[in-house]
């Protein structure tokens, strides 16, 4: 997906020790200061935690929740205010390999809550997830979830359930391989900012981005074995093609669609994939 490949191997190792007979906790990560993990416990004494209901997407109906207020969940595990991050971007981690970026602003926004237990199912120390999406997952330990009605848009609100990091740093710092240069044309910066912006969560670039899907540039690129229109296509509607977890993207224009074929035409010759064996 993405991280600098000892960071995942980190990553990898240390979430799969956070299993289910370990306390459910919560790492967060910045340039400059030592790591900080909260125990759930220590969140849910600490964050101002209150009971919401909310239309949830992913469930498809409305749903209750034990849940803290991102911003001041956030503001625990930085040190200080979100809003003193303004301008910087937030990785939101889940144990699955998801990693979804967003602006530290949008993290600012009312609305925002990491929910720790499902409110109309849980018993005594029992968190009560419910199964979510078509795999049927445990969300759990955390789940970040919207209240607001313009806030249900999975592709603009980062959703990510599973939620086991946080970690502010520059994009360019951590996906150093991603970016299509200085040279690249208008259509292919303007598909890169629609990658990062609503692809990287599951798709690496140069083994760079998620990794609940496929790697779309090494060891070959997307564009060197489907056809344009059908990647666009795909894109737009991928389960006219094949039952599949990925999400349907209705919201992107033609020119969008047109500009992340543009992206990964140029990123097959800016191909990086230092960990393939000979």
């Amino acid at each position: 997906m993405r991280m600098r490949p000892w960071a995942v191997l980190v990553l990898v190792a240390w979430a799969g020790a956070a299993g289910a007979d370990q306390p459910a906790s919560l790492r967060f990560l910045r340039p400059g200061a030592a790591p900080v993990t909260l125990a759930a416990a220590d969140l849910e004494q600490r964050c101002g935690a209150e009971t919401i209901s909310l239309d949830d997407p992913y469930y498809g109906g409305r749903k209750s929740y034990r849940a803290c207020p991102l911003a001041a969940l956030l503001a625990l595990g930085f040190g200080a205010p979100i809003t003193t991050f303004a301008g910087q971007t937030v990785f939101l981690r889940a144990r699955d390999g998801y990693a979804k970026p967003a602006p530290a602003s949008l993290l600012a926004e009312p609305g925002g809550f990491v929910a720790f237990a499902d409110a109309d199912h849980m018993r005594g120390d029992n968190p009560g997830w419910q199964p979510i999406e078509r795999k049927q997952v445990d969300p759990g330990p955390f789940y970040v979830v919207w209240t607001g009605a313009s806030q249900q848009d999975t592709h603009q609100y980062p959703w990510p359930y599973q939620l086991a990091e946080i970690e502010i740093a520059p994009i360019e710092t951590l996906y150093p391989h991603i970016a299509p240069g200085p040279t690249a044309d208008a259509p292919a910066r303007a598909g890169y900012a629609i990658f990062t912006a609503q692809c990287i969560a599951c798709h690496a670039v140069n083994r760079e981005g998620g990794t609940v899907g496929p790697d779309l540039n090494v060891p070959r690129s997307i564009v060197e074995y489907r056809p344009a229109d059908q990647i666009k296509a795909y894109i737009r509607d991928p389960a006219s093609f094949r039952y599949t977890n990925m999400p349907p993207h209705p919201g992107l224009s033609d020119a969008d669609l047109a500009a992340l074929v543009a992206y990964f035409t140029v990123m097959k010759n800016r191909k990086y994939d230092p960990g393939r064996s000979p």
